[in-house]
């Protein structure tokens, strides 16, 4: 079972999700399409280096919503050869490099607390309520690098859309296991544990959410 935080009841996420005005597209993005594009392409390829590489104190995570900051954060910054060996990838079949304003870099150490606050750190259900937009439920909406969010109630929990698979974090780590895992759709839409299904006949699937800075 996937362990998450334990945040707020179902229909308060569903009323904060649906109804504030944070989940509106802001009148100007901070990324263009293209560099929206490359975002996307490094965020889905960091979350896919955590998956390959397995336990490593660079890629050690706690949670979902840990998944998303640091995939996010390392997705911005400027891929040289000093970040490429510290977090051992070489400059092979990389996605083209982002060009990006010094504030631009900056989009993943200021995220919404909601009212005028921002910081680096921030929660699974704040990512939704103050950082993502809603797009829907239909899983032919979603594009690489978007957000899938069940709520279980006193649980919630976050899931990285990759394109052909969703890729997630348990909660738990061990010394030989990171906590990442990775799940075609096929095999997610025969689930046993049908609250983690991303259709919208499953009322624990809240629905498809992109991170607020993103062109659609």
């Amino acid at each position: 079972m996937i362990v998450a935080a334990r945040l707020l009841p179902i229909a308060g996420v569903l009323l904060l999700l649906l109804g504030s005005p944070a989940l509106r597209a802001q009148e100007t993005l901070p990324l263009d399409a293209e560099q929206s594009q490359l975002f996307r392409a490094w965020f889905v390829r960091i979350a896919q280096e955590q998956l390959r590489q397995g336990p490593s104190p660079r890629w050690h995570q706690q949670d979902c919503a840990g998944l998303v900051r640091f995939a996010a954060n390392e997705a911005l910054k400027v891929h040289d050869g000093k970040w490429l060996r510290s977090n051992g990838l070489s400059n092979r079949y990389l996605p083209p490099e982002l060009a990006l304003s010094e504030e631009q870099r900056q989009l993943a150490q200021r995220w919404s607390q909601g009212g005028d606050e921002f910081g680096p750190y921030v929660n699974a259900i704040k990512l939704i309520q103050h950082n993502s937009t809603f797009m829907g439920r239909d899983l032919n909406q979603a594009r690489p690098g978007d957000l899938i969010f069940f709520d279980q109630g006193d649980d919630q929990h976050l899931m990285i859309w990759m394109g052909r698979a969703i890729v997630y974090h348990t909660g738990t780590t061990t010394p030989t296991d990171n906590g990442m895992r990775e799940v075609g759709v096929q095999q997610l839409m025969t689930w046993k544990d049908t609250r983690w299904i991303p259709d919208a006949a499953n009322p624990n699937f809240i629905g498809i959410y992109r991170l607020h800075f993103l062109t659609r």
